[in-house]
């Protein structure tokens, strides 16, 4: 089928220069308070750094990192001005029983010659007598016990030594904490290291110019940086997670180099056709500028979504990213324009010659936008998808929907620090071990009782009879440990579940945790109690995952609402915007299902090179869906704006989709590959949530810059025709973010029209 790519009606005649919108006028005031701007963004971000690095990051509480019944079982006891101190495990295994007796008792005088060990308990033999359990405590902050069990390691590694016959497993939460800030600290490293180069490197092919690749890299990185800062001062008023610095890297570089990105390539293609310096500047800056301006904001109000899920943990999340996305558009739409108007020509300096490239020496070959290898693959796809839209947009439609059909039967659960670590770690292998043994031993489940005297016979004999039926019933523990603080009022019970740990309702673990809550606490408990909670590792993981399945829902209305929205002021249609809701929503199912399918059933898994843990974490759907929502208005307003853009000019909306396309595909798939890179890896990190983040967020934008934003995308928006651009007289009352502001002189027919320059950019 021939694309007719003739307006239909007489071709306008060119416009004069509109009004400036506000992303002009900042570019046009940044070119000339060139040294003002670039100051100005160096103070920020050494005031930032500096000012936030001397207040530090305050981390949540483990009150403040739940919900339900588990947080307020915590928060009686922080109220109460109870700290527990890290609680340890030390399993001594021998081949027959009691092998253990006589090295379990040595390990027990050298743990507490250590000086930082507290409340020993004598050993707890197993079923068949081949092993015996040794809990005891490691004094001081248990926020930072992992510091000071470097005593506790040395000793459990000397009485292995010592005794070559036996088998000593640790676990706990100073040997845990240990392993947690080593891992997020080479993870960091790993990320910030190899992350930056990757984008880098893109960069570099992308433009084929040391300089053009460096400006978009260092504008995200000292963005970051600054972010960062402000985020340690904010963090005081808003505690926040130790991930929380890892996901805003991942948002700040990918955001951060997308904007650049837009923006320089915008103004390279304006110098190539022609436009002398500050014509080029003013365009790009009306253009690609606005088109930053309305994406950051899209990003940011999707982020905002985030606050209404009730737990600390999202708004952390949203803080930071909010931040790091306000700070990125701000110095794409500031700094980036002053530093081109000073650069200049030498922006395209440090030439790399890559083969099958030609360009000139001043910057590159004359040519047109949408030309090179990325306009000719984006032709050879708009060909078929313009040709026959209907039938491309039901395939690609079909494509996503069967990525999606795993996530029919996604499952979520909090992993457990022990299931966020590799397998085969020897951390985690002591834990399977001991927990295989002892259920419930590392992770028992907490009891906390509130009551008025808790020495009273009437409360006392309601906790020993609560202890005989706990240790009468087979799905729980023996070794039930009741500590009594009298003073504050409230008693501890430690409780072992049977069990791995696995929230799935029927599971042993869980049926326990359900007795518990459900019958022994409130017949026996409750009536001596002001209060009677129950926590611990799998409570709080139930509770969580519950509270998520309810702030999902308000969140999802929320950021589908307020896209909607964003998207007919922008756009002054309807259909794009409902387009844009539909698109974003069949994205977001299709990294569901990968996610399912790769992490919950362990397809593709080892070919990915990750790890199956039989569960999706259960703060990433909702993590997923926000910023899916947010990070792919990139694609969608850069690529729109440039179709609608084409439109305005005169063109019919089939040949306008094929000019903005093919305009837009070299930036749309440099972009992409950096944001897969990025994405890709935090999947090649040791935290499990860490590789579900980083693979489902990379399929997630790949699909969306190739299956939806090059074949979905012009498919729908070739089926609607020119009633994507037919505004109701309803929406002429809103107030109009629409307004290109660039001048906009007819188009010649796009056919035939590209210079062959080997996809040179500058």
């Amino acid at each position: 089928m021939t694309i007719h790519t003739t307006p239909r009606h007489p071709r306008p005649e060119p416009r004069p220069v509109p009004r400036l919108n506000l992303a002009a006028r900042l570019g046009l005031w940044s070119a000339r308070h060139r040294r003002t701007a670039v100051l100005g963004w160096l103070l920020l971000v050494v005031l930032a750094a500096v000012l936030g690095g001397a207040a530090g990051t305050a981390e949540m509480t483990v009150a403040e990192q739940g919900a339900g019944d588990s947080a307020r079982a915590e928060r009686i006891l922080a109220d109460a001005g109870i700290e527990e101190p890290a609680g340890e495990t030390v399993m001594v295994t021998g081949r027959t029983p009691g092998d253990w007796r006589a090295a379990a008792d040595g390990l027990g005088r050298a743990l507490d010659a250590t000086g930082v060990t507290t409340g020993r308990k004598p050993p707890v033999p197993s079923a068949d007598g081949r092993a015996a359990l040794i809990r005891f405590s490691v004094k001081g902050d248990p926020a930072t016990a992992g510091e000071r069990v470097g005593p506790v390691v040395d000793a459990v590694a000397v009485a292995r030594k010592a005794h070559p016959g036996l088998v000593f497993d640790e676990y706990g939460e100073a040997v845990a904490g240990k392993w947690l800030d080593d891992m997020l600290g080479d993870d960091f490293a790993t990320a910030e290291w190899t992350a930056v180069p990757l984008a880098l490197g893109i960069l570099l092919v992308v433009f084929g110019a040391v300089v053009a690749a460096l400006l978009p890299v260092g504008l995200a990185v000292t963005a970051f940086v600054a972010a960062n800062g402000l985020l340690a001062l904010a963090s005081h008023a808003l505690h926040v997670s130790p991930t929380t610095a890892s996901v805003m890297l991942l948002i700040g570089l990918a955001v951060g180099v997308d904007y650049c990105l837009f923006y320089l390539r915008r103004e390279r293609d304006e110098r190539a056709a022609g436009h002398d310096p500050e014509t080029a500047l003013r365009i790009a800056a009306a253009t690609s500028g606005r088109a930053v301006l309305v994406s950051g904001l899209t990003v940011m109000v999707a982020m905002a979504g985030m606050f209404l899920s009730g737990l600390m943990l999202f708004e952390g999340f949203a803080l930071a990213t909010i931040l790091v996305v306000f700070i990125a558009m701000t110095g794409s739409v500031t700094v980036l324009p002053a530093l081109l108007s000073w650069l200049g020509d030498r922006v395209g300096k440090g030439r790399v010659r890559w083969p099958g490239r030609e360009g000139s020496r001043r910057g590159g070959a004359r040519r047109r936008p949408g030309g090179g290898s990325g306009g000719r693959v984006s032709g050879a796809v708009l060909r078929p998808v313009l040709g026959r839209p209907g039938l491309m947009a039901a395939a690609a439609t079909a494509v996503l929907l069967v990525l999606a059909l795993p996530a029919l039967g996604m499952k979520t659960e909090q992993l457990g620090l022990e299931r966020q670590m590799p397998a085969g770690a020897p951390l985690r292998t002591s834990y399977e071990r001991i927990t295989a043994t002892f259920p419930g031993g590392p992770a028992p489940a907490k009891v906390v009782v509130r009551a008025d005297d808790v020495t009273a016979p009437r409360f006392t004999a309601a906790v020993a009879e609560f202890g005989r039926r706990v240790t009468a019933d087979g799905r729980f523990g023996k070794d039930v440990t009741v500590t009594p603080h009298p003073r504050e009022r409230v008693t501890e019970i430690l409780v072992p579940l049977a069990g791995s740990g696995s929230v799935s309702p029927g599971g042993a673990d869980r049926t326990a945790l359900d007795a518990l809550r459900d019958d022994l606490v409130p017949r026996t408990l409750a009536p001596v109690a002001r209060e009677a909670k129950v926590t611990g590792p799998l409570a709080s993981s139930v509770d969580f995952t519950d509270r998520l399945g309810r702030g999902i829902v308000p969140v999802f209305l929320f950021i589908t609402a307020v896209t909607f929205l964003l998207m007919l002021l922008s756009f002054r249609s309807w259909q794009i915007a409902a387009a844009s809701i539909v698109l974003n929503l069949l994205s977001v199912a299709a990294a569901y299902g990968v996610l399912t399918a790769v992490f919950q059933h362990g397809w593709g898994a080892s070919w990915l090179g990750v790890e199956s843990a039989g569960a999706v974490e259960a703060w990433l759907p909702l993590f997923v869906l926000v910023v899916l929502f947010g990070l792919s208005m990139d694609y969608h307003v850069f690529v729109v704006s440039r179709i609608r853009e084409a439109r305005l000019s005169g063109l019919a909306t089939p040949a306008a989709i094929q000019d903005g396309i093919r305009a837009t595909a070299g930036a749309v798939t440099g972009a992409a590959a950096i944001m897969v890179a990025v994405f890709a890896v935090f999947a090649t990190l040791s935290m499990q949530d860490m590789q579900q983040m980083g693979v489902g967020l990379a399929v997630a934008v790949l699909l969306d810059a190739t299956v939806v934003r090059m074949v979905l995308l012009p498919a729908v928006l070739a089926l609607l025709g020119e009633r994507s651009w037919r505004a109701p007289r309803a929406l002429r009352r809103l107030p109009d973010l629409s307004e290109p502001g660039t001048p906009a002189a007819p188009r010649s027919d796009v056919t035939g029209r590209q210079e062959a320059d080997g996809g040179a950019y500058l």
